[in-house]
């Protein structure tokens, strides 16, 4: 691979020079900021030969980068050896932004070009402010990298399937009515959606063209009285166009997006979220095609709130979709403990056991998020995901971390749990019952309502601050309804990191992840994590209070519980969660299983 990189930049710089272009940027983005990014969008890895799932090329004419995080300094380092491009390691000293790097690098008259529908308007109009000062220009016309890869991938195009109202809930004529009311109060005459969850979840539909979230790729153009969805018309059986025609919505190609912004009347009022659309799909609307002047209104999706407040049939359907991940992650555990040291396993190997497991319940539909099954040291990486490089073949001895989650009919599943393996020092058990501790308290809150993740986040790291340590990621975050593991707007996080969108006021029927953890470089990581619904409690004279339900089903392991270490009261909270997995996941198992998970979740 490295020694194609050095041609493939001579080509990007001779189509750069065509075009008048001295600095091209290239991101890890599809046209609608997913988590995912598919094959036919890999152009970062195919311009540098670097293959993680995060990065940022610049490429000038005299010099190429790629700014990376420490998750990947080593893989990049050795990716991009003899390939010509500099690695920075994001966040070291003395090492540029890529902003910096570029007002530095680009004076007066130069051109940053871009693909404007892989880079999002604001950072776009960041840049635009950043440069500008400098007489340097942007251009996001051009894909240029597309046009020297001669063997580029095609644009995924997978079936697009409809869910029916016994799943969603509520209709789709439902749900675009009353997304039409939050544009009347916004005074819109039409909506642009980008964000490939938003627009599933609106329509009642889901798809298979990003790796573990189930969606498709297109645009939605919500008008007062019907609706136009962009989209490969390949993707869509003559049943699903029936049934989207009955609601309104007719077809149109899905490149024609941008035709459509720039055509629409100048006398309409646009609205859109540039928090989710692409630099090009704003450029689009505001470059209005009779010239004139066009009112746009910027807010968040009103998909955005609707979507994450889950209805009555999602709830249920959530409770019965993590009963199943309960029973495959517990008898997951169970296969752990009773067979390592007696037969070869690996973390992929055991990745593909859980998925075994999971593929036997009814209504998978896959993977959530790729699996990250950690032992020993490599858990002290926090988003460590095995690789058939760093495999470790796990040991009778230590911890393993298995943070994974599932995609059924009915839900989508998020859990972590820390396995003991064997024996586990005392420093171990100190950790991992702190954290757990945090962990059950969060899980345990009872609040007014207007509280927001910021206010209940002290809850899960008080027992690690106590002893003086933390961990550095947020404490939780939204799960989506068969949609993307990672949604906002709510979230558990101590401090407001803004771009995330994390930090909304807690709503009954909100699902959000409750996960502390700890981790040790080199020696061990400890998370713990369940799905936790929010509900109303009692109202009183001083408000209403909120509470949480726990959705996800599975023990924690008392192996390396310290009581002692413990409150009554937090001994109590795990006893009652542990009653409850008992009693919920025990008749789904076969018997000896079953008489297993009654020790595992035994009083302590």
């Amino acid at each position: 691979m490295n020694n194609l990189i050095p041609s493939r930049l001579a080509a990007l710089r001779a189509v750069m020079d065509e075009k008048g272009i001295d600095a091209y940027l290239v991101p890890t983005e599809d046209f609608h900021g997913s988590e995912y990014v598919g094959d036919y969008f890999k152009c970062r890895e195919y311009i540098t030969g670097f293959t993680g799932s995060a990065g940022t090329a610049v490429i000038t004419k005299d010099h190429a980068g790629l700014w990376t995080d420490g998750r990947y300094f080593l893989q990049a380092s050795r990716q991009l050896e003899g390939t010509g491009v500099t690695l920075y390691k994001m966040g070291q000293p003395a090492v540029p932004t890529i902003h910096e790097y570029l007002e530095k690098t680009l004076t007066g008259g130069m051109t940053l070009g871009f693909d404007g529908r892989c880079v999002g308007a604001k950072e776009a109009e960041e840049l635009q402010k950043k440069l500008s000062a400098k007489g340097v220009k942007l251009n996001g016309e051009y894909d240029l990298v597309g046009q020297v890869w001669e063997t580029r991938p095609a644009l995924s195009c997978r079936p697009v399937w409809e869910m029916d109202v016994r799943w969603c809930g509520v209709t789709r004529a439902d749900k675009l009515a009353a997304v039409r009311e939050k544009m009347l109060e916004k005074k819109a005459d039409v909506l642009l959606l980008a964000s490939l969850d938003d627009i599933a979840w609106l329509l009642n539909l889901r798809g298979d063209d990003v790796h573990c979230n189930p969606v498709f790729l297109s645009y939605l153009a919500v008008e007062k009285d019907s609706a136009v969805l962009f989209i490969q018309k390949e993707a869509i059986s003559d049943e699903v166009k029936s049934s989207l025609a009955a609601d309104g919505v007719s077809l149109s190609p899905y490149d024609g997006i941008y035709a459509y912004a720039r055509e629409l009347s100048s006398e309409l009022t646009v609205m859109a979220d540039k928090g989710k659309a692409n630099s090009r799909l704003i450029t689009s609307v505001m470059n209005t095609a009779d010239g004139k002047e066009r009112t746009f209104v910027d807010a968040p999706d009103p998909t955005l709130l609707m979507k994450a407040v889950k209805n009555e049939t999602e709830t249920e359907n959530i409770r019965q979709a993590h009963v199943k991940d309960g029973v495959a992650l517990t008898r997951f555990i169970y296969w752990l403990k009773n067979n390592v040291g007696k037969e070869r396993m690996t973390e992929l190997s055991a990745a593909e056991k859980l998925y075994e497991f999971r593929s036997s319940q009814e209504g998978f539909l896959g993977n959530s998020f790729d699996p990250i099954i950690a032992y020993d040291a490599n858990a002290s990486v926090i988003h460590y995901s095995p690789t058939a490089e760093s495999d470790t073949e796990v040991q009778p001895h230590g911890f393993l971390l298995a943070d994974t989650g599932g995609q059924y009919l009915d839900g989508t599943t998020d859990v972590t749990r820390t396995i003991v393996m064997g024996p586990v020092t005392d420093e171990e058990k100190k950790y991992f019952t702190a954290v757990l501790c945090g962990h059950l308290a969060l899980a345990n809150a009872k609040f007014l309502y207007g509280c927001r993740g910021m206010n209940l986040d002290y809850l899960a790291r008080g027992p690690l601050w106590a002893l003086g340590v933390d961990y550095n990621h947020g404490t939780g975050h939204g799960v989506g309804y068969v949609l993307n593991v990672h949604e906002g707007p709510n979230g558990f996080r101590w401090k407001v990191v803004p771009e995330r969108n994390d930090s909304a006021v807690f709503e009954e029927g909100m699902v959000t992840s409750d996960e502390p953890g700890y981790y040790v470089d080199g020696k061990f990581g400890i998370r713990h994590e369940n799905l936790i619904l929010c509900r109303k409690d009692e109202k009183t004279e001083y408000g209403q209070f909120m509470r949480f339900e726990y959705l996800t089903m599975a023990p924690f392991d008392l192996d390396a519980v310290v009581p002692e270490q413990m409150s009554p009261e937090e001994r109590e909270m795990l006893n009652a969660y542990h009653r409850q997995v008992f009693e919920t996941v025990s008749p789904f198992l076969p018997p000896e299983e079953a008489a297993w998970l009654k020790e595992a979740t035994r009083e302590i």
